[in-house]
């Protein structure tokens, strides 16, 4: 049963505390930022979080650089590049009576 006032199973958060594991040398360096710009590590990390998920890079393949995400883009016109291909190679294979020595 609902005590008064409260909302079902993740309506209505406000705000949720949670435990992570981050290595030593993030922390410090998250904390140190926060510093710098007057926030708490607790709006600092928010601010993160928010800006990560609201970016392009976090639609990315997990560790890859932004400039790697049109690779494989264009997948779909390998056939017809590998028919051009064949036509250049044929073109090629010609050789002219006025080249022949």
């Amino acid at each position: 049963m609902l005590r008064p006032g409260s909302s079902r199973k993740y309506g209505n958060m406000g705000a949720m505390k949670t435990t992570i594991e981050i290595p030593d040398v993030l922390f410090r360096r998250a904390k140190s930022k926060a510093a710098e710009r007057g926030q708490t590590l607790k709006e600092f990390v928010s601010e993160a979080l928010q800006e990560k998920l609201a970016s392009r890079r976090g639609t990315t393949r997990s560790g890859e650089p932004e400039w790697m995400q049109g690779f494989g883009r264009l997948r779909h016109l390998h056939k017809e590049t590998m028919r051009i291909e064949q036509r250049i190679r044929q073109a090629f294979e010609v050789v002219e009576p006025e080249d022949r020595a």
